[in-house]
């Protein structure tokens, strides 16, 4: 029987969970996904080869749990930050700033090729967490239109520009922050 090394059989789980997470987290820079084995993400968890399967049944379940892990903690840290915020445009400068800032951090974009190698419904486990992150921009940008501090004809188009402007890591943030805004025809 394994030792419990925490106050709590839950406090143990979490533990081990963030352990595992960690391991495929590292394999994750050093190899393909499917170049890894649950064996190694256990030895790098420093579990047993077999003990990891009382946690996950498969590697697929492992990316999904990391990824439902990753978004909470995010969407956590997000949701602190954006409390004080006064109004859409402050929000929405909040908002790219934190995405920018923690882009390091968390793990959230896994890539498209991770994608493309689970199972479907493991891809749709882990889109939902993504969609958790595209409501807080979505709610941000239509009190922005709704305050009439934002202009644009079609939501999922600005989302898609905010998105993209994310992306750009080697731009000053505060440039990146400026285009979206400009972007979005904000009045501030």
């Amino acid at each position: 029987m394994p030792k419990i090394t925490a106050n709590s059989v839950d406090e143990h789980r979490n533990q081990v969970h963030h352990a595992i997470f960690q391991s495929l987290a590292s394999l994750m820079n050093e190899r393909s996904f499917d170049a890894i084995t649950m064996a190694q993400i256990a030895a790098g968890a420093g579990i047993g080869r077999t003990a990891i399967y009382h946690h996950f049944p498969d590697k697929d379940a492992v990316v999904v749990a990391f990824a439902s892990d990753e978004t909470a903690r995010y969407i956590e840290r997000l949701e602190a930050v954006l409390a004080d915020t006064a109004g859409p445009a402050e929000a929405l400068r909040v908002y790219i700033r934190h995405n920018l800032d923690s882009g390091e951090q968390f793990h959230v974009g896994l890539g498209p090729k991770l994608y493309g190698l689970l199972a479907p419904e493991s891809r749709q486990a882990i889109r939902e967490h993504v969609v958790a992150i595209e409501d807080v921009l979505r709610s941000i940008l239509q009190q922005g239109l709704a305050a009439g501090v934002f202009a644009y004809d079609d939501e999922a188009a600005a989302m898609a520009m905010v998105h993209a402007g994310l992306s750009a890591r080697q731009v000053d943030p505060t440039q990146v922050e400026d285009f979206l805004l400009r972007g979005l025809s904000t009045r501030t």
